[in-house]
């Protein structure tokens, strides 16, 4: 199964991200990885929780009005010139990545980082078929118990 991301737009204001992490500590849900960004009034949180499904249940059950979509979750060595292992390969055959994030810690060995990609659907299986040519390591459900 794919890692699904979760993604909440927020009022722009002090206390939100808070909120939000606090519902879910409440429910035993740990945030693997996370991406804010602002643009005047409103918030976007995107990220990836150990239980998705439950995250999204609890959210809803307050009131948050939330979308779900799959992301891939891949490992990149963790020295430099780390990432571009990851881009080089995409950059040679047209791939665009629309955006990038590191996950919080996710238990793998010393010298590797794991990230987030997003990306279209279409751009999605064309990527992941790029990344694996390369053996580069792709994570999916598995994610959620490093």
């Amino acid at each position: 199964m794919p890692v699904k991301e979760i993604n909440i737009i927020l009022k722009n204001e002090p206390g939100q991200l808070s909120s939000v992490s606090e519902i879910l500590d409440s429910n035993g849900i740990n945030i693997i990885a996370f991406y804010v960004s602002t643009k005047g009034k409103e918030g976007s949180l995107r990220f990836v929780a150990n239980d998705p499904d439950k995250a999204v249940t609890v959210l809803k059950a307050r009131g948050y009005k939330i979308r779900v979509r799959e992301v891939i979750a891949c490992e990149t060595p963790h020295h430099p010139g780390g990432l571009n292992s990851i881009l080089k390969p995409l950059k040679k055959e047209g791939l665009n990545v629309g955006y990038i994030y590191p996950c919080i810690s996710c238990g793998g060995s010393e010298n590797t980082a794991t990230l987030i990609l997003g990306a279209t659907p279409t751009n999605r299986e064309r990527i992941l078929a790029v990344l694996k040519d390369n053996w580069i390591r792709v994570l999916n459900e598995e994610l959620y118990r490093l």
